[in-house]
């Protein structure tokens, strides 16, 4: 190895150190603000938990929870999704957007289920990457909530652009930032970090220009401060 590819080496090893101490001053900072922080969608079975989640695509956890109240009470099993007609239930979800996709993902993994799981949720990643309209975010958040399983983090909106306001990751796709986050952070932590910052987003720090150089996070890191949204 040459000098110069030596002191790369040593920079990248340093750049990567000071990221983990952040990241470690983020999480403790974040648990002290919202140590209650979690999941607000709100369901009664695990089917509904993946229903939900695939619904709050593009749409806010609100909206979903006013259309699931009505939703649940007309499909309250597995088979009413089953025979359920698509232009109907396109019709139920469209406040929460995109509800043609949407409704097709969910009859159609409603039928995988049955089919390939036997009527319950799959419990590892990689079978519920099977799943019609399931990536990697809402399968960290369906198995981390229904099963206590945590294989990664769940990166939404507030995730994504925080852990770029916060110098933790200058990807811009999910699974690059994911990938960042795993790296920096201890797995122990992993569940509650996206909840962290999706509170901190919604309370603190929003997606519109505002000022934030007196926030609690951006005194952990300055430089957020410039950084918009």
């Amino acid at each position: 190895m040459s000098l110069r590819d030596n002191l790369r080496q040593q920079s990248s090893m340093a750049s990567l150190w000071e990221r983990k101490k952040r990241a470690a001053k983020i999480v403790s900072s974040l648990r002290r603000m919202f140590p209650e922080a979690g999941i607000v969608l709100k369901y009664s079975n695990n089917w509904e938990l993946l229903v939900a989640v695939i619904l709050s695509a593009q749409c806010t956890d609100k909206k979903v929870n006013e259309v699931t109240e009505k939703l649940f009470k007309k499909y309250q099993t597995l088979n009413d999704y089953i025979t359920a007609d698509q232009k109907e239930f396109e019709q139920d979800i469209k406040p929460t957007g995109f509800y043609r996709n949407k409704a097709k993902n969910i009859l159609a993994a409603a039928k995988m289920v049955k089919e390939k799981f036997g009527g319950k949720v799959p419990r590892t990643m990689e079978e519920m990457l099977r799943l019609p309209g399931v990536a990697r975010k809402t399968a960290n958040v369906v198995l981390g909530n229904a099963y206590g399983i945590v294989e990664g983090i769940a990166v939404d909106a507030h995730v994504m652009r925080l852990s770029q306001k916060l110098g933790l990751s200058q990807h811009k796709d999910p699974v690059k930032i994911e990938r960042d986050l795993m790296e920096l952070v201890p797995k122990k932590d992993w569940f509650f970090l996206t909840y962290g910052l999706i509170e901190y987003g919604r309370h603190i720090c929003p997606a519109r220009k505002h000022e934030c150089g007196s926030h609690p996070l951006t005194r952990i890191y300055p430089k957020a401060a410039s950084i918009w949204p």
